[in-house]
């Protein structure tokens, strides 16, 4: 007996497989204009996949087949990304829930957070590597700094904008003001969170590969940036293209998780 919704995630797994046509057909007319115009700062698909393959994840099956090239920067720079960003969108969500609940609080800080979140983060890199030198906590910064200001500001903009019929409502029955936050504020500014959280995956990665570039010994970009010096061309393609792979795989987990979180939200609209 066929479980209830199979039939359904069946049918979704086959569109989204069916979508990615592209994707091949994409490689293919990379393949054939790099073999035809014969560049050398463009190599075709094929060898940068076989680069790839050779640098990064032709190691021993005890290691997940990660070489030690693998070990030393993608290890680093996956770990440096999740918690830069992890302690952002955490840091971001408390402070957008408690400014964003109080009017005089918001209009006290709201300059401040458009004047800082104008400032692109990587002019702050040489600042900040004087407070904290190079290595980690400078690329942790620099990640923290970058991803902060979407996630605050799309918080900041659902916790003051819940339906106030919601809160009357909470108001009538004696709902205590946690439950309330828990309960109703939460859920009404979850859509709004999640669309910033979903942003600042990207802006995490970049400011992850920014940081690497100018303090840091290890990592995806510290490898680019020695590929580059000694003009290995495949080396740093292999680097380009495993950054186009992490950030394809983490924003398809994120809607992942975005989609059962708020699958009640979806439900809402329909029936709405």
């Amino acid at each position: 007996m066929t479980a209830p919704g199979a039939g359904d995630r069946a049918a979704s797994a086959a569109a989204w497989i069916a979508r990615l046509w592209i994707v091949p057909v994409a490689l293919l007319g990379w393949e054939l204009a790099a073999r035809l115009a014969g560049a050398v700062y463009f190599p075709p698909p094929s060898a940068i996949l076989v680069r790839l393959h050779e640098l990064w994840f032709s190691g021993p099956l005890g290691r997940l087949f990660l070489t030690q090239e693998a070990v030393d920067h993608l290890l680093p720079s996956l770990g440096r990304l999740l918690l830069g960003w992890a302690a952002a969108c955490a840091v971001a969500v408390v402070a957008g829930v408690a400014l964003g609940r109080s009017a005089s609080a918001y209009d006290c800080v709201n300059p401040l957070i458009h004047f800082f979140r104008s400032i692109p983060p990587p002019l702050l890199i040489p600042i900040a590597m004087t407070l904290t030198g190079v290595g980690t906590p400078l690329q942790l910064a620099a990640i923290v700094f970058g991803v902060v200001w979407p996630v605050l500001i799309n918080t900041l903009d659902g916790a003051r904008h819940v339906d106030r019929a919601y809160l009357e409502t909470c108001e009538v029955f004696g709902v205590s003001r946690t439950a309330q936050l828990l309960r109703v504020i939460l859920p009404a500014m979850a859509p709004k969170v999640f669309a910033g959280l979903r942003i600042s995956v990207a802006l995490a990665l970049i400011m992850m590969i920014i940081s690497e570039y100018v303090g840091s010994t290890e990592g995806i970009g510290y490898h680019m940036l020695v590929a580059q010096s000694q003009v290995d061309i495949a080396s740093m393609w292999t680097a380009i293209v495993l950054l186009g792979v992490l950030g394809f795989v983490l924003n398809s987990l994120f809607l992942r998780v975005e989609r059962r979180v708020l699958a009640w939200h979806r439900s809402a609209r329909r029936t709405g």
